[in-house]
């Protein structure tokens, strides 16, 4: 194990961050480079090695967490990697993206603050990667067998690499103009620096797959086409379609779902724009939405100098600790404060939106609320605590509702769908029509990143052994595995 006393001798230590009137002048990640270098191997040290890892149970991804503790707290950065990449793809987004529910499931979390499980993977890819310890891997010979793999989002690109070293010559599409799905254009620069989303695509183009942009499957190219040109086909284009909030005034300028907000701020960054066509310098700006994606609104709108910020939660506001159901080692939903939050703004709970108001050219100038409570199990609207904010931007970030369908991708590989919206598949990933298989939010709604991993890892097993009766690639999760869907 690493260090036997660890966990008595050594108290939690995190990631510092940059001071905040510093960050809000950049676009940079929130923390101070090298911060985790000094403690590192200390914090890994907390690790007890317990003889039944609960935290492997708390990952999907099956993480060998005490093993790769054990590495970094010995400072055997190239075995730790080793051990990191055995599990994981792309543990650089999940070190930096991952809400780590390793960490709720931790034992030390029992009764101490949890071993900082998120920043020692983040502090052994980086240092592999300074160290040049990841290197392409390609296949040893070629399958003769294609796959194309619709999406380059998390799932899209785990899939696509797995399936890419097992030999079989895969294409990757994506409709947007760079590779990375949502990580590219979803996840703003302050939170993942796209440097690591390049350097992962680099090596996956050295081990052989093959990536188009700007093509669209349904729209651009059939999927009569595509199944005509491979051999099988991994759907991972995601949970796309925004969740609306159908009140008076949403037709109202200045509305807009987070997804059409965020990707114009990162364009800026890519270099598209010298300004963002949508932006909140000078507004007053309103986030409905709580979540990850809101508090990505929250702090987009910092940078570009809005007058205000006020995130909306039409739930009450969750306690600091576990509540009875939703004991250890579940992932609980506890009150956090991100990096945005930590930046202003207001946050405001058990409120519901009413009506939005306009200026005489149709721009929304204000917002009306109510709160609300739950009586017999229904939110209903408290009466007399109706109340108006300013807001000349509102961003809707209330989740995600399925997978597009407007662009005919489903209809034309006629697939079938579950009772939630989304693409139905079985224990292999695969679906109705022989050879399209599914993973990531596409087959199982919206969910974390680490899910998504997992499930185009799961899923390249799957189309792994259709294509050629066997598969030596993991299987870290089953499609009906909701344990840990948040």
């Amino acid at each position: 194990m690493a260090d036997p006393k660890g966990f008595l001798t050594t108290p939690r230590e995190t990631a510092c961050s940059r001071p905040v009137a510093e960050r809000l002048k950049d676009w940079n990640e929130v923390y101070v480079p090298g911060s985790l270098l000094p403690i590192i191997s200390k914090q890994a040290g907390r690790c007890m090695d317990c003889g039944i890892p609960f935290c492997h149970n708390g990952c999907p991804l099956g993480n060998l967490i005490p093993e790769w503790n054990d590495f970094a707290y010995r400072e055997d950065w190239s075995a730790a990697s080793e051990r990191l990449h055995a599990t994981n793809n792309f543990p650089e987004f999940t070190g930096r993206l991952c809400p780590a529910p390793c960490e709720s499931a931790c034992v030390l979390g029992i009764n101490q603050p949890a071993v900082t499980i998120k920043n020692v993977e983040v502090s052994i890819i980086d240092k592999a990667w300074d160290n040049g310890n990841v290197t392409p891997q390609p296949p040893e010979r070629l399958s003769g067998k294609t796959a194309a793999v619709i999406g380059s989002g998390p799932a899209g690109l785990a899939a696509a690499q797995q399936l890419t070293r097992a030999g079989h010559t895969v294409v990757v599409y994506e409709r947007a103009d760079r590779v990375g799905g949502l990580l590219r254009y979803g996840i703003p620069e302050f939170k993942m620096e796209k440097v690591h989303i390049n350097r992962r695509i680099e090596q996956m183009r050295a081990e052989g797959t093959k990536f188009r942009t700007g093509i669209e499957v349904g729209r651009d190219i059939t999927a009569t086409d595509l199944r005509k040109r491979f051999d099988a086909v991994v759907i991972a284009a995601g949970a796309t379609v925004s969740r609306d909030l159908t009140v008076p005034g949403r037709e109202l300028n200045g509305i807009h779902f987070a997804m059409e907000y965020l990707p114009l701020a990162n364009k800026v960054q890519e270099g598209d724009f010298m300004a963002p066509p949508i932006t909140a310098e000078g507004k007053h700006v309103v986030v409905i939405g709580g979540g990850d994606t809101g508090a990505d609104c929250v702090g987009t709108a910092h940078r570009q100098g809005a007058a205000s910020v006020t995130q909306l939660e039409i739930m009450p506001k969750p306690g600091e600790d576990r509540s009875p159901n939703q004991p250890w080692p579940t992932f609980p939903m506890l009150y956090k404060v991100t990096s945005a939050h930590e930046e202003g703004g207001e946050r405001v709970y058990s409120v519901s939106t009413t009506h939005f108001e306009g200026d005489e050219d149709g721009n929304v100038q204000a917002l009306h609320l109510v709160e609300v409570e739950f009586v017999d199990g229904k939110l209903v609207q408290k009466p007399g605590t109706e109340r108006v904010l300013p807001a000349q931007l509102v961003t809707l970030a209330m989740g995600f509702t399925g997978t597009d369908q407007a662009n005919g991708l489903v209809e034309q590989f006629g697939l079938e769908m579950d009772a939630r919206g989304n693409i139905e598949r079985d224990a292999s990933y695969a679906t109705n029509v022989d050879g399209v298989f599914v993973a990531g939010d596409a087959g199982r709604g919206q969910s974390l990143i680490v899910w998504a991993i997992a499930e185009g890892r799961s899923a390249a097993r799957g189309v792994d052994r259709f294509l050629t009766g066997t598969s030596a690639l993991p299987y870290p999760v089953k499609p009906t595995d909701r344990s840990l869907t948040v």
